[in-house]
């Protein structure tokens, strides 16, 4: 009976060092060799985030978005993700050297946005979805991130440290309550520079299809 413990307490032990060998400490090994790629032009792939979009990924993460958004294009045979326009190429592990943590997701009940700066680089666009997701897409089940936002109405002042570029007109047809136009918060404008940045269409010679 002893024996038999011994023997099941064994094999248990073994499963989960095979398995965290197997799955997190070789992988992580692998991930680490793993270097930026260099054009002739001394331009490299991937970047560091720093500044505005570094702060607007911490505003990403709290807020939660990991839970509805994805951020990898799964091979072509594997899904529509390529189809769909969500990028021009599968996402592989160079992508993801300089995102600790990262932002891979389990779930898409949006779209994917692991190439959404290519997408959409307007931040007028971002603003409204943030804002209200149903000026830019109607139908949409994604909440309102309007506390990002300050609303003004017609002939209001600027919130203090604002400058006129950063007012952002609602389309008229979607104006309401009598809020004419928007001025992103510092969490806002964070933000929307992270979603902007995001663009994972580089050719690696490793994502080829």
């Amino acid at each position: 009976m002893i024996g038999r413990s011994i023997g099941l307490s064994v094999g248990v032990f073994l499963t989960i060092a095979a398995s965290v060998t197997g799955l997190v400490i070789i992988p992580n090994w692998q991930f680490r060799e793993l270097q930026p790629v260099k054009k002739a032009d001394g331009t490299q792939y991937p970047v560091p985030y720093f500044g505005e979009q570094l702060k607007g990924r911490g505003v990403y993460i709290d807020q939660g978005c990991i839970y509805c958004h994805s951020q990898q294009i799964r091979m072509k045979g594997y899904g529509a993700d390529i189809r769909r326009n969500w990028g021009t190429r599968r996402s592989v592990p160079r992508d993801y050297i300089f995102e600790k943590p990262h932002q891979l997701g389990t779930m898409r009940t949006g779209p994917d946005l692991a190439s959404i700066g290519s997408r959409q680089p307007s931040v007028v666009w971002h603003a409204l979805h943030l804002y209200n997701p149903q000026i830019t897409s109607p139908g949409s089940t994604m909440p309102r991130f309007n506390y990002l936002f300050t609303e003004m109405k017609s002939g209001d002042a600027l919130p203090a440290g604002a400058f006129p570029a950063d007012v952002i007109k609602i389309p008229e047809p979607l104006q309401t309550n009598g809020i004419t136009q928007l001025v992103p918060n510092d969490r806002g404008k964070a933000l929307i520079e992270y979603l902007r940045g995001l663009n994972k269409t580089f050719p690696l010679p490793e994502a080829a299809q």
